[in-house]
């Protein structure tokens, strides 16, 4: 069965970034002059996704204006002139992309938000798109899940290696064998385990592709000591019953989740900008240069 279907969870309520979140989503925050959801949404197009649901929260409605068409605005750039940025703001809302919208009223867990799904998604494959990692590589990570899919017909968790002194911030796979090249088969799934007890540095990366079956298990999933139900839990008790593959990305991860790696994320996007990569490269050079020359005073 074809991958039509996306669902992005964006309920999170994005404590890390307090104050700028508190009436803003963190998803609309800009990379460079982009909204980090819009790379996402762009991404399942890339990949074949056709139909996408975001799950939203209190002060999201910013999410839904973005993907929606702006008459006034478009009016005003068009007598303006201003045809460059008409046309952006046009193929925001004209993406060839059908997006729908459900609400999740309480922080339950991410396992919580893709239930919501249930109905949209049917009896079809799907796949499960993180807003907090940004990937690149020549070919997008969801089109490479799917493609791993149309082998298999089995549920696909995307994962790459991470410094080990990390891994508790992550669901890990235990790996048992790679039954073909960037393929693993997985034992077990474990939801941020402690550093001397994770089962290897195989971490999730904020792209799963599932099966349908994992709804009827997330519907008995109980709630962890914080009160949320965990997707990682679920995927773990579906691989009991069904195989659940990892497949190794080899690209380029972003995590915009914390401000650390923000900012980090919107340097790196700058220096590939038209607009601001040849300025933002100069002053990099002369604040390098600055920074040195005050630490040798010191």
């Amino acid at each position: 069965m074809k991958v039509r279907k996306a669902i992005i969870p964006a309920a999170g309520l994005g404590t890390r970034f307090m104050p700028v979140t508190k009436a803003m989503p963190k998803e609309m925050l800009p990379i460079v002059d982009k909204p980090t959801i819009q790379f996402i949404v762009e991404e399942a197009k890339k990949s074949g996704i056709e139909d996408i649901l975001i799950v939203t929260g209190k002060n999201k409605r910013s999410i839904e204006d973005h993907f929606d068409s702006n008459p006034e605005l478009e009016q005003n750039l068009q007598e303006k002139g201003k045809t460059g940025l008409l046309k952006m703001s046009q193929a925001i809302t004209h993406l060839g992309i059908n997006i729908y919208y459900t609400r999740q009223p309480y922080p339950a867990g991410l396992g919580d938000a893709i239930a919501r799904g249930r109905s949209f998604v049917g009896d079809e494959p799907f796949v499960v798109m993180l807003g907090d990692d940004l990937m690149m590589d020549k070919e997008p990570l969801t089109k490479q899940l799917i493609n791993r899919y149309n082998e298999t017909h089995a549920s696909t968790i995307a994962v790459m290696p991470v410094p080990h002194e990390e891994v508790s911030k992550y669901g890990v796979i235990e790996p048992d064998n790679e039954i073909m090249p960037g393929l693993i088969n997985v034992k077990s799934f474990v939801e941020k385990p402690a550093i001397d007890q994770a089962p290897s540095d195989y971490a999730i990366i904020g792209r799963y592709l599932l099966t349908p079956e994992i709804f009827a298990i997330l519907a008995e999933q109980k709630p962890d000591k914080g009160g949320e139900i965990q997707l990682t839990d679920a995927i773990d008790t579906m691989n009991k019953t069904q195989r659940v593959f990892a497949h190794v990305f080899k690209g380029v991860r972003h995590d915009v989740g914390n401000k650390e790696n923000y900012l980090e994320t919107s340097i790196e996007y700058g220096l590939q900008h038209p607009e601001t990569k040849d300025q933002l490269r100069q002053y990099i050079i002369d604040l390098g240069k600055k920074l040195q020359a005050q630490n040798k005073k010191k």
